[in-house]
C-alpha cells in the first residue's frame, strides 16, 4: 500500500480509503459477516482510512462493531460526518455526536466532516448556532482530531468555504468526467496550496466508470493497454495528481478489494504518460455523448414519497444511451418494478412534488428528468402492457 501525508496533522493516509456507505447488505440490513471479512482485509492489506456517515443507515454502528471486535480502533483512522441538516440547536452538535461515537464505539474522532456542506448560506447558519466554539471545545477535549466539510456544491461557493474557515481537510467529488464540476481540479489545486488533505469520493461515478461505460470506451481502454480495468484506469488518473492525498472506493466484495489495492501498490504522482491522458480524454468524450443524467446512485433522493426508485429510472436510462434502447428498456421494467399490478412506479408517475430536488447532491432537475425518462423508456406497447397487467390482476 502507498501513503500520502496529511500535511495538516502528519498522519500516513493509505491512498485509498474504505467508504463506507456501500457496506453488503441483505436487502436492508448489513451484512455483518461479509462486512467483518472486507474490513479485515483491507486492513490486512494496509488500508488505514474509513469513511462512513450518520446518514449511512447502519454503517456507523457495522464499522464500530467490527473495529472493537477486532481492537483495531488504533491501527485505524475513521471518518464520519456530523448531519448538518438536523442541527437546529447548539445541543443537536452534542447529541448528534454522541450518538455517532456510541455508534462506532469510540471516545475520538480522527476527521469530523461538515456533511454536504455546500454553500456559504449553510455555514452562516452553522456558524449562528456555534458550531465554531463547539469544534473548539471538541477540539480541546480531544474528541475531534480534524475537522472539514464535504462538498456538493457550485465551483465559486466551494472556492468562498475554503476561505471562510481554518479547515483540516476537505472532500470533493472528483473523477476524470467530473474534472470541472464542482469544485473541479481548480479547487483541488486551492485546497492543496493551502496546505490541505484532500480526500476523494465518487471516483467512479457510483461504479459506472468501473462497470457502466459504453463499449466504445471499454474497447478503447483495452486497445490502449489490456491489463488495466476501466476501475484501474479511473483510480490511477487520480493518484497521478499529488494534490490528491486519499481516494475513497466503496467496495462491497473481496474482488474489488483485491484489484484496488493492487492498483493502490503501485500508484504514484506522475505516472501516467501523454498517450494514457489523451486516451482518458477521448473516453470522455465518448461517456458524455452517451450519459445525459449525471446521478450517481447515492441515493439520497430517496425514499421517493410515490415509491417511484429514481435512481434506477436514471440508471436505465442512461443504459438506453450507453448501450442500446431495448436493453434500457429491459432494465427500467426488471429494475423499476412498473409491471407490479399494485404499484405506480413508473417514471411517469411521478407527483412532482419536487421532495427529491432538495436532497439531490449533484443538483438534478429529478422531476424535469423523470418527465424525459418518461418519454423514451415508456413508449406505446409499455403503457399497453401496463395497462393490461394491472386490468388483468384487479
Amino acid at each position: 500500500m502507498q501513503y500520502r501525508t496529511d500535511p495538516k496533522s502528519g498522519n500516513k493516509l493509505s491512498i485509498l480509503g474504505f467508504g463506507c456507505m456501500r457496506l453488503p447488505r441483505n436487502i436492508a440490513r448489513i451484512d455483518m459477516g461479509k462486512t467483518e471479512t472486507l474490513i479485515l482485509e483491507a486492513v490486512e492489506k494496509g488500508i488505514n482510512y474509513f469513511d462512513t456517515a450518520y446518514l449511512y443507515f447502519g454503517s456507523e454502528e457495522a464499522l464500530g462493531t467490527v473495529l472493537h471486535k477486532n481492537n483495531l480502533r488504533d491501527r485505524v483512522f475513521i471518518a464520519t460526518k456530523l448531519p448538518i441538516m438536523k442541527c437546529h440547536s447548539y445541543e443537536d452538535f452534542d447529541r448528534l455526536f454522541q450518538i455517532q461515537l456510541e455508534h462506532l464505539e469510540t471516545d475520538y474522532i480522527d476527521y469530523y466532516f461538515m456533511h454536504s456542506l455546500s454553500d456559504m448560506k449553510n455555514w452562516d447558519r452553522l456558524c449562528a448556532l456555534g458550531v465554531e466554539k463547539w469544534i473548539a471545545e471538541k477540539k480541546a477535549a480531544g474528541q475531534i482530531k480534524q475537522v472539514g466539510f464535504s462538498f456538493h456544491g457550485t465551483h465559486a461557493e466551494f472556492m468562498s468555504l475554503l476561505d471562510a474557515y481554518d479547515w483540516d481537510f476537505v472532500q470533493i467529488q472528483y473523477n476524470y468526467v467530473n474534472e470541472h464540476y464542482q469544485a473541479g481540479r481548480e479547487g483541488l489545486q486551492k485546497a492543496a496550496g493551502k496546505g490541505l488533505p484532500v480526500f476523494i469520493m465518487e471516483p467512479l461515478l457510483g461504479g459506472k466508470l468501473a462497470t457502466g461505460l459504453p463499449k466504445k470506451a471499454v474497447e478503447l481502454f483495452a486497445r490502449s493497454n489490456a491489463a488495466l480495468s476501466p476501475a484501474a484506469w479511473s483510480l490511477r488518473w487520480l493518484w497521478d495528481q499529488k494534490e490528491v492525498t486519499v481516494v475513497l472506493s466503496g467496495m462491497n466484495d473481496t474482488a474489488q478489494l483485491i484489484e484496488n489495492t493492487a492498483i493502490a501498490e503501485t500508484a504514484v504522482s506522475g505516472m501516467l504518460t501523454e498517450k494514457e491522458r489523451d486516451v482518458i480524454a477521448s473516453v470522455v468524450d465518448i461517456f458524455r455523448e452517451s450519459y445525459k443524467i449525471p446521478c450517481t446512485g447515492c441515493n439520497y433522493c430517496m425514499p421517493c414519497p410515490q415509491g417511484i426508485n429514481i435512481p434506477a429510472c436514471f440508471s436505465a436510462y442512461n443504459m438506453s444511451y450507453a448501450v442500446g434502447k431495448f436493453s434500457g428498456i429491459q432494465q427500467y421494467v426488471t429494475t423499476v418494478g412498473a409491471m407490479h399490478p399494485d404499484k405506480k412506479t413508473s417514471a411517469s408517475d411521478c407527483l412532482k412534488c419536487g421532495q427529491c430536488e432538495t436532497h439531490c447532491p449533484q443538483h438534478i432537475g429529478i422531476v424535469e428528468s423523470l418527465e424525459d425518462v418518461s418519454k423514451r423508456m415508456e413508449p406505446l406497447w409499455f403503457n399497453a402492457a401496463i395497462k393490461l397487467v394491472r386490468a388483468l390482476t384487479n
